[in-house]
């Protein structure tokens, strides 16, 4: 039995073979659970329009239901000789079903089928990377609400510059999130059409329902004209790239606080241990590997779009093998760039802070602009106010008063952060995964 969907009469070099499936097999076993959806949509269509016999859908529904529990488990396997996980779920029909697996096909082409099982994936990834966002958020929130009246110093070009506090800091970085999860709504948005129907990218002869398989697959709507559905192919994967990218950049930038934070010269915050190891030789280290490593995994997703950006670049419209690689690059990003979030969340919420930074009078200049507004607030103009404190300062006349008292949106006594909690559950009300969710769930009853 030919394990090649488009086998011919002849046979190929080995080596080439070898070099033109690449790591597809593997990448495919990503997609097999969605291959299988996919397919169970496209031959429920099939059957409404004639194509299909009623007595035949039946017992396809039911063997593409055995394969997804084996994608659910674990089990599933590409075998050797077997070019894709496409063929692999025919030839499993064939064998059990006899002819009649074969005529699943009808209809597609193998480019719009790991379309949308592309398109399927990647809107489960997306709301799994959802979630571990807003679990990230939650952390943060609450720590900046557990210390918001804790004061640290705030920098500017890595001089000590004004007070800030660790309310500010967790908040900062919570609103981050709230906005990168605008990035991923639309990312999502744009992810969630549906290109079945498509075939090789000019549709087909046979008079395909595509609004039936676009609600079974629980689709907001579909890739309408379908050159332009195969023209979507690495843009999508682009644009999630994107978002992705906004979100390991407000991780890196976290990550890289944290390890000066922790670091003895600032002794700001104090990491949960088994997130550090020790030096060969230097009995006293404490290396803030965890981060280090968020670190530099965030800053690798952030050249991920570069990196589909120049595969996909220079291609016309219509379908062509480059396309394969983006796969290798693209869908493991989504476990590291999860990996990333949870870790992250687990030091957040073991993190210990130092409550009596202040304490150390080398902070003590950064109170001067309390000072300096205090004077202008009692009607001394702002410029005199200013060169006086710095010429008591200079003179050593300058004691800092760290009674501060900052009341407007967003200041150390007025976070907003149930603000920032609206926003970030107004995004997230945006998604509408329930949709996703039912229809997967309407498929596999």
């Amino acid at each position: 039995m030919s394990s090649k969907l488009w086998e011919k009469d002849f046979e190929i070099n080995s080596e080439i073979e070898r070099f033109t499936v690449g790591r597809d097999r593997e990448m495919d076993l990503y997609l097999a659970r969605y291959d299988v959806l996919g397919s169970m949509a496209h031959i429920t269509m099939l059957e409404s329009i004639g194509l299909l016999h009623a007595e035949e859908l039946a017992p396809l529904l039911a063997a593409l239901k055995e394969i997804h529990a084996l994608c659910e488990k674990g089990e599933f396997v590409i075998e050797d000789g077997v070019e894709d996980v496409h063929s692999q779920v025919e030839l499993m029909l064939t064998r059990k079903l006899g002819d009649m697996g074969k005529k699943i096909h009808s209809g597609r082409s193998r480019n719009d089928q790991v379309l949308v099982d592309l398109k399927l994936f990647t809107r489960q990834q997306l709301k799994d990377l959802a979630e571990d966002v807003k679990s990230l958020f939650d952390e943060l929130i609450a720590k900046s609400n557990l210390y918001k009246d804790v004061l640290m110093p705030g920098y500017t070009h890595l001089q000590v510059a004004m007070p800030s506090s660790f309310g500010l800091w967790f908040g900062a970085y919570a609103e981050s999130l709230a906005d990168d999860m605008l990035y991923l709504q639309a990312a999502y948005r744009m992810t969630n059409r549906n290109p079945l129907g498509s075939a090789a990218g000019y549709g087909s002869s046979f008079p395909l329902d595509r609004s039936m398989t676009t609600r079974l697959l629980g689709f907001d709507t579909m890739d309408y004209n379908v050159v332009y559905a195969q023209m979507g192919r690495g843009k999508m994967e682009r644009n999630v790239a994107f978002a992705m990218a906004t979100i390991a950049g407000t991780l890196a930038k976290l990550a890289f606080d944290a390890c000066l934070f922790n670091s003895q010269n600032f002794s700001f915050v104090k990491l949960p241990k088994e997130c550090t190891t020790g030096s060969s030789i230097m009995p006293h280290k404490k290396n803030p590997d965890v981060f280090e490593l968020i670190r530099a995994k965030s800053n690798k997703i952030q050249g991920l779009p570069q990196q589909v950006t120049l595969i996909m670049n220079n291609l016309p419209c219509g379908y062509f093998r480059d396309l394969q690689v983006i796969k290798e690059v693209f869908l493991p990003a989504f476990d590291e760039l999860k990996d990333c979030l949870r870790m992250t969340a687990y030091i957040i919420n073991r993190m210990e802070v130092n409550e009596h930074i202040l304490d150390n009078p080398i902070y003590d200049p950064m109170f001067s602009v309390e000072e300096v507004n205090r004077l202008a607030a009692a009607g001394m103009p702002f410029r005199d106010a200013y060169k006086k404190v710095g010429l008591d300062i200079e003179a050593g006349r300058y004691v800092a008063d760290k009674h501060i008292h900052h009341t407007h949106e967003g200041s150390i006594g007025n976070l907003c952060n149930d603000r920032i909690v609206k926003l970030m559950e107004e995004t997230l009300g945006g998604f509408h995964f329930e949709r996703m969710v039912e229809a997967e769930k309407a498929l596999l009853s």
